[in-house]
């Protein structure tokens, strides 16, 4: 069972030592009261490198995942690795009572992320995908506007994430057995986003472009949504692309500049009047990561088991999606 820390600190361990660990254990630096307690690796040595950088004096390393969710110390675990190794990862550290924040998506499919959740429900372990998005103060301002009607009805979303990849065909983007492609890695964030802003798809319809080793690396998605919305999301392994998102309403534009999923403010302009300005009410703690570790840090203190802000029927529910999708364009993963 997840305890409350109880030692005005909140202990974190973080698996794998890849560029969003780093991304996220900078972050972490800033959140009140997040200590870095200890780091775990399939190699022993690049852990320790992480702990020295990133950690301090007593930050400790491990050369195994097993090794981390074993640290009684520890009071919540961070989970970094390749997304074929998200079930495996996260379901080690809900065994040991370890709180467990999983980087998106949850899993490779929505059976290991429904066996991921009734384990952490089951043990009274809280359980959280790591939609960092989501949590974001902007993105949350949005959110709350159009729940209010003052930015109108939302119609028409257009959202896009993309960059040039250049990497081993061993990398994590870029090898079928670690859960690569565009679909799994970028598509998250459009599709989320358009959760948030319209509601859960009605439809959704896909085409892809693929590399010679099966990996999807450009995809295009057309999505029919409640209201009589529609959105046209798209994602990029190969090109330089704007990564940003308008919405357009039935009282004006809204736009979200580069990059959209980690925006630092939007600009709303009603039809025929002057742009607004919209911020977030709490300040964005380094790139947005430190955002989201601290609303796990928030549950934890109240007892929660999952989060309001990405609670298990979202992950759930964009798991869904991305199934349905990768159904129509014919991609397996190995061991699947």
């Amino acid at each position: 069972m997840t305890t409350t820390p109880t030692h005005g600190q909140t202990r974190w361990g973080i698996s794998s030592t890849g560029g969003i660990a780093q991304s996220f254990a900078r972050d972490l630096a800033l959140v009140p009261g997040a200590v870095l307690g200890a780091v775990g690796s399939r190699s022993l040595e690049s852990a320790r490198s992480f702990a020295d950088e990133f950690g301090n004096a007593s930050t400790r390393a491990y050369g195994s995942t097993a090794e981390l969710v074993a640290d009684p110390d520890l009071d919540v675990v961070y989970v970094a690795s390749p997304h074929s190794l998200h079930h495996e990862h996260a379901r080690l550290a809900i065994d040991a009572g370890k709180a467990v924040l999983c980087e998106k998506p949850l899993t490779l499919n929505t059976g290991e992320a429904a066996d991921l959740i009734a384990r952490a429900t089951d043990r009274g372990v809280f359980l959280m995908e790591a939609m960092w998005m989501a949590c974001n103060p902007v993105v949350l301002a949005l959110v709350e506007g159009l729940a209010a009607g003052r930015l109108g009805q939302p119609k028409q979303l257009h959202a896009d994430l993309g960059f040039v990849v250049e990497a081993p065909a061993s990398d994590r983007m870029m090898d079928p057995a670690l859960g690569a492609g565009g679909l799994m890695d970028m598509g998250p964030y459009p599709l989320t986003l358009a959760y948030l802003l319209l509601g859960a798809a009605e439809e959704l319809t896909a085409t892809a472009v693929f590399a010679d080793s099966g990996i999807d690396l450009d995809v295009a998605i057309a999505g029919r949504y409640p209201g009589g919305a529609v959105a046209a999301l798209t994602v990029s392994m190969t090109s330089t692309s704007p990564r940003s998102a308008t919405l357009a309403t039935t009282e004006g534009l809204l736009e979200i500049p580069a990059s959209f999923h980690e925006p630092v403010y939007a600009t709303f302009t009603p039809t025929g009047g002057v742009p607004e300005r919209i911020e977030g009410r709490v300040p964005l703690l380094g790139k947005g990561l430190g955002n989201e570790a601290a609303e796990v840090q928030r549950c934890l203190g109240e007892g929660l088991l999952e989060s309001p802000l990405v609670p298990h029927r979202q992950t759930m529910a964009l798991m869904g999606q991305l199934d349905a999708l990768r159904g129509q364009l014919g991609i397996v993963y190995p061991g699947e």
